[in-house]
């Protein structure tokens, strides 16, 4: 069934893959300039970013290896909303999991959503603070490890 999207019209949408964490889908399309087109898209699970500030001006991230680009990174704590969890939950329980760190404040960003050509993966932003320091409990398939960098060099990491 034709539907619109946008500037952009549907004729066809067909699912190529779905599991727990993401869908990609091929749609037959008719382009803004009356064209017949393709458009694939990926579709994640809502998902959460943490970035830990403690007292001292360092920030506490995680450096962990990503099949997608095949290379260890250096990031914030993230991970993907549960079903029927709230952000703010997801976000705390991300922290303990991936670095044993309790917040006591955890101020909301607002919402994020990266790569919007082709992937549709909103992630809530998060700065934490008033940390306190426990054990991490990751997944198994979890193989990260904590980076403590001031503020002003994990800014310079990414420019």
């Amino acid at each position: 069934m034709e539907r619109k999207h946008g500037p952009y019209t549907i004729k066809s949408s067909e699912c190529l893959h779905r599991d727990e964490f993401v869908e990609v889908w091929l749609d037959e399309v008719v382009r803004p300039n009356g064209e017949p087109g393709r458009y694939a898209t990926m579709r994640m699970r809502p998902g959460v970013a943490v970035l830990a500030l403690d007292s001292e001006g360092f920030v506490h991230l995680v450096r962990v290896f990503r099949y997608a680009v095949g290379k260890e990174c250096v990031e914030v704590v993230q991970g993907m909303i549960d079903d029927g969890e709230e952000a703010l939950e997801a976000a705390r329980r991300e922290l303990s999991e991936e670095l044993g760190i309790e917040a006591r404040e955890l101020t909301d960003f607002g919402l994020v959503d990266a790569v919007t050509s082709q992937v549709f993966s909103p992630s809530r932003v998060f700065l934490a603070r008033g940390l306190s320091f426990g054990e991490p409990d990751r997944e198994s398939t979890e193989r990260m490890r904590p980076v403590k960098v001031k503020l002003d060099e994990a800014v310079r990491m990414v420019e």
